[in-house]
């Protein structure tokens, strides 16, 4: 009896999972909706769960703003849920947060470089589904910029600006991203003195030029059917107006205009007991064609945590830091390469000579044949957990709709892996990346 019951224990929790990973391969079809004021719609269908997750992202992110008000695209954005005017009314700040707590939605809204994005969550029931969608439509069409609201939120932000010149991280993330980006509108970050030029007019104004019709994608994941996504993307969009004004177009992202020459290693002092390191330069879209060859020859160099090259050299022979990394982030028109660590400020000179010669000797000579074979084997085998709930395949989703990819991608994402080769790996690494163009950023003290 105490045998079947430890089998009992043992193989039941097994199959189940091996239930779930099937499942989860079965990748469910990504179909496209009739566009409607212009925006693109898209949606995945899943029945285990009740509830519909919805994503509207705008071709309104930092990369937008003027130089002298960075940081009016994140305060434009994330100020649209501060009150809105709606068919019954003004809804105040507190009127929104009571009716998301009264549907047991959530409502967020995030701004980076390339697109400013709303997410929704709610239950799929009719009635529910349709109060939520209600509300995200007005804070899209509508958002009231209240000055006292807008005062108050520039407040916040300048205390967290100066909050972050304390953290030597936040330092490192903005000198880096502009060391690499250069001139491009991606190397600016929000100052004190950038938010202080943000009008509340210039909200208003940002919002009627940029959040329209044929700047938006709407994706949809959950338990509703064609049909009702379809009422879903108009409910969403009947307010908002399908094109506007010019938009003045953004600078050619050249490798001269992001990558200037000079001052390759900037060294930033910093009282802090460790020396913050990151290097890397501009790196490929989304949509290239070696996508996969960097994703897989990524994993083996740095991306692949403690079965990675950086790891081993870095951590496991000489201890010199608790984690090293190294990563692709391909966005839609420009994309970087990083590697960062953290080390003992009296270590800092060989932590970055360990890591430069490391990732120098993968871009000449690329990995191993065991190591590829490895590297392919642990993508595709956890490909399932990166689709394994509606959150993560709207995210998929989501990338792929910004990205212009295929429709089938999630489908073919398995064998786009297994096919890359050792020579591709390599070609890709020779291509893309150069010891000699990649910038670096230290923030520490000298030798402590």
């Amino acid at each position: 009896m105490r045998v079947r019951t430890l089998l009992k224990q043992t193989l039941v929790p097994a199959l189940l999972n091996l239930a779930f990973l099937s499942s989860a391969f079965a990748i469910l079809p990504i179909e496209q909706l009739d566009s409607f004021r212009g925006a693109k719609a898209y949606l995945v269908q899943t029945k285990s769960l009740p509830m519909v997750d919805i994503e509207i992202s705008i071709d309104a992110g930092d990369r937008y703003d003027p130089s002298s008000k960075s940081g009016l695209a994140t305060v434009a954005g994330q100020l649209i849920n501060y009150g809105v005017k709606s068919n019954q009314g003004l809804i105040t700040e507190a009127q929104i947060a009571d009716e998301i707590a009264d549907l047991g939605a959530n409502f967020g809204v995030s701004v980076g470089g390339e697109r400013a994005i709303m997410r929704v969550r709610t239950l799929s029931r009719k009635d529910l589904r349709d109060r939520a969608v209600a509300l995200a439509a007005a804070m899209l069409s509508a958002p009231t910029y209240d000055p006292k609201i807008v005062a108050r939120e520039k407040q916040r932000m300048t205390t967290a600006l100066l909050e972050s010149e304390t953290k030597p991280e936040s330092v490192l993330e903005r000198r880096f991203r502009k060391a690499v980006y250069g001139s491009y509108p991606l190397a600016l970050s929000p100052s004190t003195q950038s938010i202080a030029n943000i009008s509340t007019e210039d909200l208003r104004q940002f919002h009627k030029q940029f959040y329209r019709g044929e700047r938006m994608i709407v994706s949809i994941v959950g338990d509703v059917s064609k049909s009702e996504a379809t009422e879903i993307v108009q409910g969403l969009l009947k307010n908002i107006p399908q094109s506007g004004s010019a938009i003045p177009s953004l600078p050619a992202f050249t490798r001269s205009a992001v990558e200037p020459l000079s001052q390759r290693e900037i060294q930033i002092p910093f009282d802090s007991q460790q020396a913050h390191i990151a290097m890397g330069m501009t790196a490929i879209t989304r949509d290239n064609p070696d996508y996969f060859p960097l994703l897989v020859g990524n994993y083996i160099l740095g991306g692949g945590g403690f079965v990675s090259r950086l790891m081993a050299e870095v951590r496991e022979k000489r201890g010199l830091a608790y984690s090293v990394f190294s990563y692709f982030a391909p966005g839609k028109d420009a994309g970087i390469f990083q590697a960062g660590l953290q080390t003992k400020n009296n270590q800092a000179s060989l932590a970055l000579e360990v890591m430069s010669s490391t990732i120098g000797e993968f871009i000449a000579k690329g990995p191993t044949q065991s190591e590829l074979e490895a590297a392919k084997a642990n993508l595709i085998n956890g490909y399932p957990l990166r689709i394994d709930n509606n959150r993560k395949l709207l995210d998929n989703v989501s990338s792929i709709a910004w990205n212009n990819l295929p429709l089938d991608t999630m489908d073919v994402w398995t064998k786009q892996v297994e096919n890359v080769t050792l020579d591709q790996v390599k070609s890709a690494f020779q291509k893309y990346l150069a010891m000699d163009r990649m910038k670096i950023v230290i923030v520490g003290a000298k030798n402590k």
